[in-house]
């Protein structure tokens, strides 16, 4: 089968360290970014950078399995082309995960956290351009919140639930920053994930957003935080989202 005939209505974009998502797939076909016109290719450890069609709970799913970032040089729109590839295949539904820190005393490294809202610290957006007004009141579906909400709560996985600040970087936030986000509102903090959310709005898809909690964020814990640290916890932190989605996405 080609992939160019399949219509997947789910698409995942798969953080730092959470690529082995795509082992629990019937896979049907994978297509490197390198052989689609206008994807930029990310330079990141643990991203494979790679769009893999497969089936997982009885849906078929198009994964993304790696993104790029704004702080690898590249602009709002070229770091979500993905997503409006995604959409031309026939992605309705999105779900996005990411690698980050936690500013809450109470969400612990090793856990998840769903997404119901978002801080856009980055300074831009793939909107640039002309005057596209999008509605951001519920950036993160409150259905699929719920739904996910629900399979977590049958499968005993605890599933946090808050904002997250999505920052440029690529280096990691100071304590004084911490303190900042904290007062924002913020939960956790990455570099990625809120210009995809974006985008796929304005595309009227469904979102739904998770974190992988892999490290305290800078002051609230001592030590100091280097990305082998952030691969190894996503990798073993993965199966736990992994048994919920793939619970989710049969319903």
């Amino acid at each position: 089968m080609s992939w160019q005939s399949l219509r997947p209505e789910w698409g995942l974009v798969l953080g730092s360290g959470l690529g082995s998502f795509v082992e629990r797939m019937e896979i049907i076909a994978a297509v490197p970014y390198a052989k689609i016109p206008g994807l930029p290719q990310s330079s990141v450890a643990g991203h494979a950078g790679r769009f893999v069609f497969g089936k997982i709970g009885g849906a078929t799913v198009l994964a993304a399995q790696g993104r790029v970032h704004l702080y690898e040089g590249k602009t709002a729109a070229e770091i979500t082309a993905g997503v409006r590839w995604m959409h031309a295949q026939g992605v309705r539904k999105l779900v996005l995960t990411n690698a980050a820190g936690t500013c809450n005393p109470a969400f612990h490294p090793g856990s998840w956290m769903m997404l119901n809202d978002h801080l856009n610290l980055t300074h831009t957006t793939p909107l640039l351009g002309g005057p596209n007004f999008f509605d951001m009141s519920e950036v993160y579906s409150k259905a699929l919140r719920a739904m996910v909400s629900d399979v977590a709560k049958e499968l005993g996985t605890t599933l946090h639930e808050g904002v997250y600040a999505g920052l440029l970087g690529p280096q990691y936030e100071t304590p004084a920053e911490v303190r900042m986000l904290r007062t924002l509102g913020a939960d956790a903090v990455g570099m990625s994930t809120v210009l995809e959310a974006i985008q796929a709005r304005a595309l009227k898809m469904e979102v739904a957003g998770f974190s992988c909690l892999t490290n305290w964020a800078a002051g609230l814990h001592p030590g100091t935080l280097g990305h082998e640290e952030v691969l190894e916890t996503g990798r073993n932190a993965a199966a736990q989202l992994a048994d919920v989605l793939e619970r989710a996405l049969s319903l």
